[in-house]
């Protein structure tokens, strides 16, 4: 079959969460069908992107926002009720663009990813139609309301409220709807939620593979480090709990590793801790590092950054909120905390006893290769379109 990919970024490089997703969605189901790829860029694209990306597609469109055309968006989206997050990417030309698009290829399903690309075909009724909620924007944009300055709060409530109104509307226009887990799922404002298909995550295990070298590093965190959750954590590591180690580790080394590092990120940096941003190759952090410590407090989905982790063998200690994603055995698999208390006697133990260390890196190994392989993760997209 023909299947029209609509995305709100050009899937490469792989720096971010939902470019991940979409890139290895798009390379396993090339191989049993047609893929059409239509990506709205807001940046200048990696020169790689397009060859990249033609091997697993029969034709690459990539449609340039410019910063002044964004600005008209989110103009319009404030006085047309829209949720920000859909209008910075909406208008009714580029709309036109699109629709132009996909009477041309005829395809025979359109699959959109994430509600920001919903708006572009809400209309159409003869074709079927895929959404990938893949996170709940409404709740990120909820848990960061009382982290952002007080002159941004009526903005962030505003959006907030846009946003639970659209993820209930969008609903019932889309003939499938994935989400990446059960705990997204059940914060869809819709009374029939229960028939979103939960699709996770995967994570590419001949990429991130367990590597034998030396250790430069005690903790590390990566992500992209220019989003709010990210920058977050790694506040959270530094500020909160790297003084409850150092008194038993003064020299302890935190390697936090992503792309586009904010200010207040690079501020971070210290004789204990390096910031480094973007790198080629960023499973060689992971392997020079004895441990992942994630501890998301705003994250919505299942994190990339733990199955990475754990498909090179490395123990993982994170929070809660993000284990509920993953659905890892508390102190098998993975360890998890709630304070900066717990986290450092977390670390604390893994870096002082060798044997638990390994024993829960090689349990969450063995969990993520069993659960979370990308082929996997589609093979059960490809039974829901078909």
């Amino acid at each position: 079959m023909k299947i029209f990919f609509i995305l709100s970024r050009i899937p490469y490089p792989l720096d971010k969460g939902d470019k991940l997703r979409a890139f290895h969605q798009i390379k396993e189901l090339s191989k049993h069908h047609d893929i059409h790829l239509l990506a709205i860029n807001d940046a200048t694209f990696h020169p790689n992107a397009l060859e990249e990306l033609k091997p697993y597609c029969k034709s690459v469109k990539f449609i340039k926002l410019g910063k002044i055309t964004i600005l008209r968006n989110l103009i319009s989206a404030f006085f047309s009720g829209l949720p920000m997050q859909v209008g910075y990417f909406y208008n009714k030309a580029l709309k036109k663009i699109i629709l132009e698009d996909i009477a041309k290829r005829k395809p025979d399903l359109i699959y959109c990813q994430l509600i920001r690309t919903a708006e572009f075909v809400r209309g159409i009724k003869d074709i079927p139609k895929l959404l990938d909620y893949m996170d709940v924007f409404s709740k990120g944009v909820e848990r960061r309301i009382e982290k952002v300055p007080f002159y941004l709060k009526p903005i962030f409530r505003m959006e907030y409220h846009r946003l639970l109104k659209y993820e209930h509307e969008v609903f019932d226009d889309f003939t499938y709807k994935t989400i990446i887990s059960e705990q997204d799922r059940a914060l869809i404002p819709h009374a029939d939620n229960e028939k979103i298909s939960i699709i996770p995550n995967g994570v590419d295990m001949e990429y991130f593979k367990p590597i034998d070298i030396e250790k430069k590093y005690d903790i590390l965190f990566s992500g992209n480090m220019s989003y709010p959750p990210n920058v977050d954590s790694a506040v959270y590591i530094v500020e909160k709990i790297l003084p409850l180690i150092v008194k038993h580790f003064p020299h302890i080394k935190i390697l936090i590793a992503g792309a586009s590092p904010t200010s207040k990120v690079l501020s971070l940096k210290s004789e204990n801790v390096e910031v480094m941003g973007w790198v080629d190759d960023i499973s060689m952090c992971f392997a020079e590092s004895r441990m992942l410590v994630a501890p998301m407090q705003l994250s919505i989905g299942l994190q990339n950054k733990l199955l990475q982790a754990m498909a090179m063998k490395m123990p993982v200690v994170t929070s809660v909120l993000a284990n509920n994603a993953l659905h890892a055995r508390p102190g098998k698999e993975i360890l998890v905390a709630n304070t900066p208390e717990e986290y450092a006697v977390h670390i604390i133990t893994l870096l002082n006893e060798k044997s638990k260390a390994e024993a829960i890196a090689e349990n969450g190994y063995r969990f993520i290769k069993v659960k979370y392989t990308w082929v996997a993760m589609d093979e059960l997209l490809n039974k829901i379109i078909t």
